[in-house]
């Protein structure tokens, strides 16, 4: 009998609802039957003794199906399917006749017209009576579906069975079965054809990522090896400046310089090895007991000389009562001390940084905001990523090798808090904000610790070089400070510039013979000062020397594109640059600067 059934349609896998068949017979002995027959198909068996009672059951539920007696009192199946089909909620509800007497054609052609879909004899063969309710409940679930779905499309199958309707039942279930396969193979191309462009698009996206990481890669390369160049100079200018008669003042300031950069290249590898060491899990936290005052008191220990320096407005505001946390010291503050670093670096000078902390339920917020460059939308989401740098501004040249806020971000998780951006765009300012969990049971204010590094190296005599006018250009403080005076000492003038715009300067007002330019100055990059030197009469003839950390072959294309004679890479070696210097011609009275 399943078998059948099967063979009539297919069962219905769609949808777990079972739906409602109306039996209506005023004998309950073949309602029973009827029950008996078709309690296989899994469905709703509502019974019904006359056409009256089955009216009333239609008008409370909906039903895939109803199976009519012709042959009852009072109401037959002929006049109780006429009402039931001028209702016009039932009009599409499939009737199949169910009659123990001989049907004329007559009578079929009135049953038809009632709207009956299909007759069946009594005695009942089990088998075709649960075919045909099957085939009709299928059609339900998939029109039901269908409608669902697509309204127009459902309208237009509605439309459709109507047509069939007035067809013979065996010709009407071949077409319904027939389209309901050709829907199931359209939808499977759909979804064959969307799994392939999908599959296409993500390959797609994965060859970018791929190019973009790559070029990443590239880039990070290039900005690691200037990172590290750019210290080594003053380093280098210092300690050859030692090695010469100073005064007690000349070489304190010497050590200050070497330990100043030796600091910053300790604190470069640290970054970048706490990068690779907490994205393979191994960092482990010191946890204690952390005040959160403390906290940020030895994290502007270590950022007030650069706030100091830039000229910026702090405000702190920490509440009386201790807030303590449970945390490692060391990374805390090295954390809350980049994000006031980059306050203080992408804040141009003189501006306002403020720093506020307030306890939030079961967690503590510091808030640092600012009144700088600010971040634009499209990379508001991106700002905590690895290597992410900020744009390049006019006061602050390209710098940091953009993990500075991914540690940020990956130390606060790491303690179970979390780290968020906003900004109102660019220009108007940001804000950072570090939420940590307060430790449950209030407590002392506890200390923190800081970390500190060392150096060390050697340096050459310097051959006999005519004494030359000599303009250096760095935004770099101590770099710009050590050469200067390193070159002063051998006998040349030296004037200094710390942007591109004073060097352009000096260079009118001092006329050098030889410039040695910092590629990345703020206000004008070395290019462009280089550019406009060579478009002077009193600079067609200078040596324009580009001194970077920048190396790569491309940069030396675009270096000698702008007018550079020279690319030397930082850290400047100075024997080679006494060197140059003792071949350019003896200084002219033309040469002199202008009065």
């Amino acid at each position: 009998m399943k078998a059948a059934a099967a063979a009539g349609a297919e069962p219905a896998a769609t949808t777990t609802e079972k739906v409602n068949i109306l039996l209506v017979d005023d004998q309950p002995a073949r309602l029973l039957t009827y029950q008996s027959v078709l309690s296989d198909l899994g469905q709703n068996l509502v019974p019904a003794r006359s056409g009256i009672e089955a009216l009333q059951k239609l008008m409370n539920q909906e039903f895939a199906v109803v199976l009519l007696d012709v042959s009852m009192p009072e109401m037959d199946g002929f006049e109780t399917a006429r009402l039931i089909h001028d209702h016009p909620r039932f009009e599409r509800i499939p009737i199949i006749f169910v009659t123990g007497v001989h049907v004329t054609e007559l009578d079929k052609l009135k049953g038809y017209k009632a709207g009956a879909v299909d007759y069946v004899p009594i005695p009942v063969v089990p088998e075709i009576l649960r075919s045909k309710v099957a085939v009709l409940v299928e059609l339900y679930l998939k029109r039901r579906e269908l409608r669902e779905l697509n309204r127009a499309l459902a309208l237009n199958n509605e439309r459709l069975a109507r047509d069939n309707l007035t067809l013979q039942a065996e010709k009407t279930r071949e077409l319904e079965a027939l389209n309901a396969h050709l829907a199931r193979a359209n939808q499977e191309l759909e979804r064959a054809n969307r799994s392939l462009q999908n599959e296409v698009a993500e390959r797609a996206r994965a060859e970018e990522a791929l190019r973009e990481a790559d070029r990443k890669k590239d880039e990070f390369l290039a900005m690691l090896a200037h990172e590290l160049r750019n210290p080594l100079a003053p380093i280098l200018n210092a300690v050859q400046l030692m090695h010469m008669k100073l005064s007690a003042q000349q070489r304190r300031w010497a050590r200050e310089v070497i330990e100043r950069q030796v600091s910053y290249l300790a604190r470069l590898v640290d970054d970048l090895l706490d990068v690779s060491r907490i994205t393979r899990g191994r960092i482990t936290l010191a946890r204690e007991p952390v005040g959160i005052a403390t906290l940020i008191a030895r994290a502007l220990e270590t950022t007030q000389p650069l706030i100091d320096g830039r000229g910026h407005v702090l405000t702190v505001r920490v509440p009386d009562e201790p807030l303590i946390v449970d945390g490692d010291p060391l990374r805390l503050m090295q954390a809350l001390g980049n994000v006031l670093s980059n306050a203080a670096k992408y804040t141009q000078r003189g501006g306002r940084i403020a720093v506020s902390v307030e306890a939030e339920g079961t967690q503590v917020s510091i808030r640092v905001r600012d009144n700088g460059m600010g971040i634009l939308p499209e990379r508001l989401p991106h700002i905590f990523d690895l290597f992410l740098r900020p744009e390049r501004t006019d006061d602050h040249p390209e710098s940091g090798l953009g993990i500075g806020l991914a540690l940020v971000r990956r130390l606060i998780e790491m303690h179970g808090g979390t780290a968020s951006a906003g900004s109102e765009g660019a220009g108007r300012g940001s804000e950072f904000v570090i939420r940590l969990p307060l430790r449950s049971a209030p407590g002392e204010e506890p200390k923190a610790n800081p970390a500190a590094a060392t150096p060390a190296v050697g340096a050459p005599d310097l051959p006999a070089a005519p004494p030359r006018r000599i303009l250096i250009a760095d935004d770099n403080v101590d770099a710009l400070a050590s050469l200067t005076e390193l070159l002063r000492l051998y006998g040349h003038e030296v004037f200094g510039a710390a942007n591109g715009r004073a060097a352009l300067k000096a260079a009118e007002c001092h006329r050098p013979q030889v410039a040695l330019l910092d590629i990345g100055m703020p206000l004008l990059d070395g290019y462009e000062v280089a550019r406009q030197i060579r478009t002077q009469p009193w600079g067609v003839q200078m040596t324009l020397i580009a001194l970077t950390g920048w190396g790569q072959d491309s940069d030396r294309r675009r270096s000698a594109a702008a007018g550079f004679d020279l690319h030397l890479i930082k850290p400047l070696d100075v024997v080679k640059l006494s060197e140059m210097l003792t071949k350019l011609p003896p200084v002219r009275a033309a040469d002199a600067p202008a009065p």
